[in-house]
Order: C-alpha cells, then structure tokens, then sequence
C-alpha cells in the first residue's frame, strides 16, 4: 500500500485530505503538532475503517520532524508528500512584529521545507513520487495587508516551480494547489494576527482586504474540494504544476495577467469605494 504524508490534519484541508487519500488506497500518517486534537480524525478513520494513522509532527521543529519521519520510515518509503501545515494572518507591513513575519515562514515555507528534504532522497533514489505544497492565491498575487503571509507562500510557490525542474528527470512529481476563500478555521486560528483598527491609517487597505474575503466567503470553496484536487493533481497523466482551486482563486490566477503591475499598484490609491470596486471588478471579475 502507497504512503501518504499530511501535516496539519487536525482540521480543514489536512483533515479532508487525510480522509480522501485513504478512502483512496493510501496508508495516511496524518501529522499534527498538538496531539490533544487528534480524537475527531482517529473516530472519522476508525468509523470508516480507514488506514490513518496520527503522528506528532510540529514542522517548525527539526527534532520533531526527524522523530515523525523516522517512525513513518519505519513502516516504509513515502510515496507521497502533502505540505499542508501552514499559518496565516492579516496586517500591514508596518504593524507587523519581524518575530510574526518569521512565525509565517517557518511554518509555512521552512516547515515544508525540512520535510521534502526528509522524503526526496527515497522519492529520488525510487525514481517516484509526489510533493504537493499547499499555497494559496495569496501566493500568486502580492496582497497587501498580508504581507507576510503571502511573502511565505510566494516563496513556497517559487519553490514547487524550481524543484519541479530539479526532480523531473527522477520520475518525481511537484505541484502547487492554490485555494483561495476556503472554508476552513485558518481564520480563528490567525486571529491573533489579524488586526483591524478604525484609526489606523491604514484602515482603508485592512478594510479593503476584507471585503476581498467576504466575497469569497459567498461561495467559497471547500476543504473537499481542495482534497479532490490534490488527488487528481498527484494521480493524472496531465501533469499541471499549479492547480487554483475555487471561484475566487481561478479568477484571479487567470485575470492576473491581463492587469499591469502598474495597475495592481494604484489600487492602493487614495480611492473612493464605488471606484475601487468598479476597478476590481473590471481587472477580476468579482464583485465587491
């Protein structure tokens, strides 16, 4: 039976990829930095006679991820590696602490990091494999008020880009899901560093970005779907190496092109609501 690798399963787009790929002939270890969240993902397996397994796995931690992928060596060689674990946030540069901006990257770039470099020697050597980072539309487009977030996922999406060239000649298999507004808790857990301030002077940009995400939460995606696609991304003859997953994020992967750097950059303007709007909608499409 395939392994399969997951970080951050104790909700979300982990815990619905856990399950997809098991009820898909996968052995899923199931990795989770807080133990203490593991019981709804241990009865969704056991209900359906799924073979997951849960391990600790903080991946911001080289000592953790050297125990987790020791014991799910153990049981084998990885055949597929989803990059999942990730934290987010909402604030202007300028009111963003460095210690937060580093926060994002450790998790969200360097935690994926350390664990394709725990299973790419055996992926290599095999001449197999898939690695699927988890970015995020915020990857693919420099969003102000999310600095540091979406600086963490242009990285992470750089770095799918160039190892997809690196591994191609080893039967290797790379590829980037971009979700946009996904309903998952990421918002309640980022809450901390999310920040709104009416006397701001930045308010305009916090606001703003907001209504970004409101309109995605109209009809946003689901963990599910993300699931469905990071299947069919890993098992399809028709490699692609970046897959947009939702409305939202569709439109603005391919709409992006069309706007000017310049373009983009006035946004930030000194504009009227009914102006930016119509602005938005002309370049994406999307209703503010």
């Amino acid at each position: 039976m395939s392994i399969a690798v997951v970080t951050g399963t104790s909700t979300g787009i982990g815990f619905a990829t856990s399950l997809r790929l098991a009820r898909s002939g996968y052995r899923v270890f199931a990795g989770m930095r807080n133990l203490g969240k593991a019981e709804p993902l241990r009865e969704a397996a056991a209900t359906d006679g799924l073979p997951i397994e849960v391990v600790e796995l903080d991946v911001t931690s080289g000592e953790s991820r050297v125990r987790a992928f020791a014991e799910i060596h153990a049981a084998g060689p990885v055949d597929v590696l989803v990059n999942n674990a990730g934290i987010g946030g909402a604030t202007p540069l300028e009111l963003t602490p460095e210690a937060e901006h580093r926060q994002m990257f450790e998790t969200n770039y360097f935690g994926a990091l350390g664990c394709i470099q725990a299973v790419l020697p055996s992926m290599r050597e095999r001449g197999t494999g898939a690695i699927v980072n988890i970015t995020s539309l915020a990857g693919l487009m420099a969003t102000p008020n999310q600095v540091a977030y979406s600086a963490s996922k242009w990285a992470l999406e750089c770095l799918g880009e160039a190892l997809a060239h690196e591994v191609r000649r080893f039967g290797v298999r790379v590829v980037n899901v971009e979700p946009g507004v996904v309903m998952t808790s990421i918002f309640e857990n980022s809450a901390e560093q999310t920040r709104y301030d009416k006397s701001s002077p930045y308010r305009q940009i916090m606001r703003r970005n907001g209504k970004v995400f409101a309109a995605g939460f109209r009809d946003p995606a689901q963990a599910d779907d993300v699931a469905d696609t990071i299947l069919e991304a890993i098992t399809t003859e028709d490699y692609r190496l970046r897959w947009p997953v939702g409305k939202d994020a569709t439109a603005f992967a391919s709409r992006r092109d069309g706007v000017s750097d310049e373009q983009w950059v006035a946004l930030g303007d000194e504009l009227t609501d009914e102006e930016y709007n119509e602005r938005f909608f002309s370049y994406f499409g999307i209703q503010l």
